[in-house]
């Protein structure tokens, strides 16, 4: 699936559809994420408590 950055404030964001967050068990109002670049790969996995 490709995605569009949009601008918000000073930087750029990209929206994460409710399903992708579903399927990850990740909810936004509560768990944080780690995010991870590795060869120009970018990984965003719900944080470890």
């Amino acid at each position: 699936m490709k995605k569009k950055l949009y601008k918000s404030g000073n930087a750029w964001a990209l929206l994460i559809q409710k399903a992708f967050l579903q399927l990850l068990d990740i909810d936004p109002e509560v768990d944080e994420v780690e995010i991870d670049i590795k060869d120009k790969v970018m990984t965003i996995k719900k944080a470890g408590k």
